[in-house]
């Protein structure tokens, strides 16, 4: 298993139940995966430094996972189809 950061960064105008639900997905695609999550910080609103789908901010969150190499296309398979979700990035942590 190897580490790996999750940064997410999800629609500004979701409402607190949408945004956790979005949170809640994503942590139980992981989970579903075979992976561990070892944290979830959210960073909360932070302005984009250009636009994505018509918005100048974005809610980021950061999830921190150890998860089987093989998981990772089958997460990004995932995340695709949220549709609150505007932007992803996956990094292996050395």
């Amino acid at each position: 298993m190897h580490n790996y950061e999750l940064m997410c960064i999800i629609h500004p105008d979701l409402d607190e139940v949408a945004f956790n639900d979005s949170i809640e997905k994503i942590k139980g695609w992981i989970t579903e995966l075979k992976g561990e999550i070892t944290s979830t910080d959210v960073w909360g609103r932070r302005r984009l430094a250009y636009l994505i789908n018509k918005q100048r901010e974005g809610q980021y969150v950061l999830f921190t996972t150890s998860m089987p190499t093989t998981s990772i296309v089958g997460l990004e398979h995932y995340l695709r189809f949220l549709e609150p979700l505007m932007r992803y990035m996956i990094t292996v942590v050395e």
